[in-house]
This record gives C-alpha cells, structure tokens and sequence, in this order.
C-alpha cells in the first residue's frame, strides 16, 4: 500500500502527517543504559547556528522545550 493512499505523507522536513501515523522501531537490552542529555545552553545554541548555517531563531523554534 502506498502512503498517499491512506492520507499520509511526509512534510518537508521529513515528519510523518498525520502525527498518528508516526512509528517506529524500540529495541531494548537487559543491560541498557539511558541518560538525559539535559538542556542545550545559550552557547551551544549560537554554536550550533554558527556551525549549521541556520539562525539562532529558526533553532528556537525547533527546539523548544530542549533549550535551557
């Protein structure tokens, strides 16, 4: 079955639309380990821009809630 047949698509930034057409794979192991990466300073941020050709305010926009 094609996607578009079924009313999903990718936007242009490669997000599924509908959002409940979002999935995935989860793998686990016994002996995983998670950790938090915390939240992404005001320094990194300008680097990220720097080294990313993109502006600080497009960033702000997408990552949200990530920044500290």
């Amino acid at each position: 079955m094609r996607c578009d047949e079924i009313g999903m698509q990718l936007t242009e930034s490669y997000a599924m639309s509908p959002a409940a057409s979002v999935s995935g794979f989860y793998l686990s192991h016994a002996q995983a380990e998670y950790f938090n990466v915390g939240r992404i300073g005001e320094d990194q941020l300008k680097d990220y821009a720097h080294r990313a050709g993109r502006e600080e305010e497009e960033l702000r926009r997408s990552l949200g809630s990530a920044l500290g």
